[in-house]
């Protein structure tokens, strides 16, 4: 068994279960606009990749489109107003969270999500006094899979990265975590599409359920 002085989460699809919110947002959004609502099940292995994803699967336009930005606007106006309507922690994270408090080992977040929506919905979800960092998609200059968040959480919680785990559930998670030095783990109850290959990221190890974190602690 590794020993860890600290374990840090992606938050979308790895820490909590947000994707319900997002595609209603967007479901809300394409009725909007005149368009069918998408079935869950093709929405949420694009959750973990923000509003371009999404809109491009709703919508399938980019950024360079002329209706992007306003589109992606109202998106997020309406994800906003919504973002704790079904979000919950995954099954099993709040007993892992417990369980790191118990044996004082710091845990914290980094995620690409935009502090605007990240900082409220930690807070909503009753981790905002609980966790020893959280960094955004813009808190530094760069977003993961630039190790620079990483390397911020770091030494916010005073920790070296070798001494951190690093759990997430996309490829660029994975990339982070090593491109800081940290050990990685994939999740694989999270948003994985039909095409990702978690075996091929070279991360330290594959999971299924939160409880196999405990056996890295």
């Amino acid at each position: 068994m590794l020993s860890f002085s600290a374990v840090l989460f992606d938050l979308d699809g790895t820490l909590a279960d947000t994707a319900p919110d997002l595609a209603f947002a967007l479901n809300t959004l394409l009725q909007e606009q005149g368009h069918v609502a998408l079935p869950y099940e093709d929405i949420r292995p694009a959750a973990s990749h923000g509003s371009v994803a999404l809109l491009k699967l709703g919508f399938g336009i980019s950024p360079e489109n002329e209706n992007f930005k306003t589109l992606q606007q109202r998106f997020i106006e309406i994800y906003q107003q919504n973002i704790d309507r079904e979000t919950a922690l995954f099954e099993g994270m709040e007993e892992v969270i417990t369980k790191l408090e118990e044996n004082k080992i710091s845990w914290g977040i980094i995620t690409n999500k935009p502090a605007f929506l990240t900082d409220p919905l930690v807070e909503k979800l009753g981790l905002a006094d609980r966790a020893a960092c959280v960094v955004s998609g813009d808190t530094t200059a760069h977003s993961k899979p630039h190790p620079a968040p990483m390397l911020h959480a770091c030494s916010l919680i005073n920790h070296l990265p070798k001494d951190c785990l690093y759990i997430g559930d996309a490829k660029r998670d994975i990339e982070a975590g090593k491109n800081a030095r940290m050990k990685t783990i994939t999740a694989r109850w999270g948003y994985l599409g039909k095409n990702d290959k978690p075996e091929n990221w070279q991360a330290d190890a594959i999971i299924d359920h939160p409880s196999e974190i405990l056996q890295w602690i």
